[in-house]
């Protein structure tokens, strides 16, 4: 049996299982979908989904992990209902898909770094033909798939742990700079204006939906990730504290991602706020050109320090996420981790092509498909990102905690997350936890899972058409 080795210590697991979350679904993502979601609106039903709904999925999928110390097909297998690991495989498909166009977006990442070190301020207003050089910008995605493969073959502990016991806390110092940096900036406080003081009357179904989509994808919850990440978890481990750690520390860099983000889109739009809801370029298409204005010396340090720091983030995650896959390959397959390591990231590699090529080089994949009642065509990448993320993430949180809740038996779930935590039993969390992924989990995920594929592929708006 090839050996899965486990995490050295608490920390290492909060620090892996939260750079896992913190990345570039908190400083890319996070940004832009608070931005096309209206602002501050958006980010106060993202905390809520995260803190209410997101937690309790949370702690689950940790628990059954570390029951079983299997990847998310061999944890069901291993509680006695495989018929139930389709579940698993709907999370180990998602982390493919998810990883394979995220791989992309890192190389984009990586790339400005080095543009932004020769001072090439100008990429910003290029961001178009950049994406478009396949040749450039696919050696960037392949130094960051193997960087990323070179992390996950070195083990649990002397690989995942040690890159993010170094990586975290530098990424940590990088955005704190840069936020104190950003609110010295003229526009600031329209900057934080929009961003902070909510405005309900933008809230739709469909912004309420993609802030549900964004807590699961930056929480990482609904792939296997933390089934995956909770299966090398010390038995007598506090799951529920490590859970709040995890959860914190996601939800915190998230919140002062915004904070640096949007007064440089202030300070760039005059206070306007015009770029804010630009979609997935704001971040490669705006932040360059306010680099540019801090001169030639003070420009290349800030703005390869945060293109780094954006590099930096992105490996957090490709981390995790090639280590779902590779977990199942190593156990269900008895394949040595070097190999399997490997093997997966060249076919994740290769999966993401279409990615790759989908930004305006392939005509096929950059109007690769056109959902009902939609005027404009879907790229490929989009698509991937409307599939895995929006719909699969939900769907397999939902599947998750009914499973917990009405197969595995709630009951059984607290047994798990009683070691280690003495007064888990007859305490007010114990009902909540019970209540959630019985009750309020299912419904709330259901529904939104069912409104967000209407919405996002037929183009019907429940909300819209019940009130």
């Amino acid at each position: 049996m090839a050996s899965r080795g486990g995490f050295s210590s608490k920390i290492g697991f909060i620090l892996a299982a939260a750079g896992s979350a913190v990345g570039l679904g908190n400083i890319w993502k996070f940004p832009f979908e608070v931005g096309e979601g209206g602002g501050a609106a958006f980010v106060f039903v993202y905390l809520i989904f995260c803190f209410i709904l997101c937690f309790p999925v949370m702690i689950t999928e940790i628990a059954m992990g570390r029951k079983t110390s299997k990847n998310p097909v061999g944890a069901f297998n291993s509680l006695g209902y495989k018929k139930w690991n389709f579940i698993g495989k709907i999370g180990i498909i998602s982390g493919f898909l998810i990883l394979s166009f995220y791989n992309v977006v890192a190389g984009w990442a990586f790339g400005y770094f080095l543009e932004m070190l020769s001072g090439n301020f100008d990429i910003g207003n290029q961001f178009g033909d950049y994406i478009k050089d396949v040749y450039k910008v696919g050696g960037y995605a392949i130094v960051f798939m193997l960087t990323t493969a070179f992390i996950v073959s070195k083990g649990v502990s002397g690989g995942i742990e040690k890159a993010s016991k170094i990586l975290m806390p530098t990424l940590l110092i990088m955005i704190i700079g840069l936020v104190i940096y950003s609110l010295t900036l003229p526009h600031a406080l329209e900057g934080l204006s929009f961003y902070l003081v909510p405005d309900f009357s933008k809230l739709t179904t469909k912004v309420i939906g993609s802030a549900m989509g964004q807590a699961f994808f930056s929480l990482s919850l609904g792939m296997g990730a933390l089934i995956t990440y909770g299966s090398y978890v010390g038995k007598k481990d506090n799951i529920v504290s490590s859970a709040a750690f995890i959860t914190l520390t996601d939800v915190g860099i998230a919140v002062i991602a915004g904070m640096m983000m949007f007064p440089l889109v202030a300070y760039l739009t005059d206070g306007t706020m015009e770029g804010a809801g630009q979609g997935a370029g704001l971040i490669f298409a705006v932040l360059p050109g306010a680099f540019e204005t801090l001169g030639p010396v003070l420009g290349v340090v800030i703005g390869s320090a945060f293109f780094l720091l954006l590099s930096f983030a992105a490996l957090t995650s490709t981390v995790s996420l090639l280590e779902v896959p590779v977990a199942y390959t190593v156990d269900e397959l008895n394949m040595k981790r070097g190999k399997a390591v490997w093997l997966v990231a060249g076919v994740i590699f290769l999966i993401g092509l279409p990615s790759l090529v989908g930004n305006g080089y392939s005509e096929f994949f950059s109007n690769f498909i056109t959902y009902f009642g939609a005027e404009n065509p879907t790229d490929f990448m989009t698509f991937i990102g409307h599939v895995a993320n929006d719909t699969f993430l939900p769907l397999g949180g939902c599947l998750i905690v009914i499973f917990a809740a009405y197969v595995w038996k709630k009951e059984n779930l607290s047994d798990e997350i009683s070691n280690g935590f003495d007064g888990y039993k007859g305490s007010f969390l114990e009902k909540y936890i019970n209540f959630a992924i019985t009750v309020f989990c299912p419904i709330v995920l259901g529904i939104m899972f069912i409104t967000t594929v209407l919405s996002k592929f037929f183009n019907i708006n429940l909300g819209e058409l019940l009130f």
